[in-house]
């Protein structure tokens, strides 16, 4: 197997990491740490899967950035997020090491960076690049502004879903609600609270759980749904331990990276069918390229696209099977 990027680096010298603490910032959990000594490594990560799979390790796991000696950035897709990244890691540590993916705009991120500090050490390597500098506060202006209201009403931030606008499918599973909804119900994959307005509309509903994997979504969902029958949920959906949900609407996620990955939506729609009682109701939204309906009638009896459009469908399913 070939060194990833890091273990190259520093194998090779051209990285000496100075002592004390190292903090890796939303690292996957393939992502290679095995050059690293494993008693100074600190992970900080908002994504629960990622947060559960490196606390499973015996890793310390935070949300939130502390001081330390390095930070190593791992380039997300979003690349607000990225830069808010470097600068909240020149703020916390003393030397800073970025890493990511070409597809996650880690050559753009790279000429940013250097624009501003002049040649900078790196190298590229398995379709993307690693570079590094010492600490410095000429990316301040990159820090990540608090949440803010957008256009469309809603508090978001960087790095979450949809962020500068509402939607489209989300948009159109809300307009294909029916006027009354069962009382116990779910939002998987909530994001940061759009559907929670239209499903509290309708008629019957006396609970919403909220259950989202990104700490960044879940924080700007309470800032946009402040209605007591809400409750809040930082989990996996798809392990998500919870049953007896009256209805269920979702808009599952497909990316695990910029390559779709239908498996993902999949495993919403199997995690649906063991979080509903049986007389429990699905409401789904999908883009109209992903393959879902055998995996929809594998897990409910009765499946039916009741909504669509050019980009979407909207299914509605019950009588889940086990």
């Amino acid at each position: 197997m070939s060194q990833s990027r890091l273990s190259t680096a520093i194998a090779d010298g051209m990285i000496a990491l100075p002592s004390g603490n190292i903090s890796l910032m939303r690292p996957s959990a393939t992502y290679d740490i095995s050059a690293l000594p494993r008693d100074d490594i600190h992970i900080a990560h908002g994504f629960y899967p990622d947060v559960a799979a490196w606390q499973a390790a015996g890793y310390d796991v935070r949300q939130d950035l502390q001081e330390c000696a390095v930070a190593i950035v791992v380039v997300p897709r979003s690349k607000a997020l990225a830069r808010a990244m470097v600068a909240e890691a020149c703020a916390k540590a003393n030397f800073v090491i970025v890493d990511g993916q070409k597809t996650d705009g880690v050559d753009s991120l790279f000429k940013s960076c250097r624009k501003i500090l002049g040649d900078l050490p790196s190298i590229p390597k398995g379709h993307g690049r690693i570079f590094w500098f010492a600490a410095t506060d000429a990316f301040a202006d990159w820090t990540a502004p608090e949440p803010a209201k957008g256009p469309h009403g809603y508090f978001t931030t960087a790095g979450v879903f949809s962020d500068g606008a509402v939607d489209a499918g989300s948009a159109l599973l809300a307009e294909a609600l029916p006027a009354k909804l069962p009382a116990r119900m779910a939002d998987l994959g909530a994001g940061w609270g759009y559907l929670a307005a239209p499903v509290l509309a309708r008629d019957g509903v006396k609970s919403l759980d909220l259950i989202e994997a990104e700490a960044l979504s879940l924080h700007c969902a309470k800032l946009n749904v402040s209605d007591p029958r809400v409750h809040f949920h930082w989990a996996d959906a798809t392990q998500f331990d919870g049953s007896g949900y009256d209805g269920i609407v979702m808009n599952p996620p497909f990316h695990t990276s910029r390559a779709s990955d239908p498996s993902l939506g999949r495993s919403f729609i199997q995690a649906a069918a063991r979080l509903l009682a049986p007389h429990g109701k699905l409401w789904m939204v999908a883009n109209r390229h992903l393959p879902y309906e055998a995996t929809l009638t594998e897990c409910f009896r009765n499946v039916d696209m009741i909504a669509g459009n050019g980009a979407f469908k909207v299914f509605h399913a019950n009588r889940p099977q086990r």
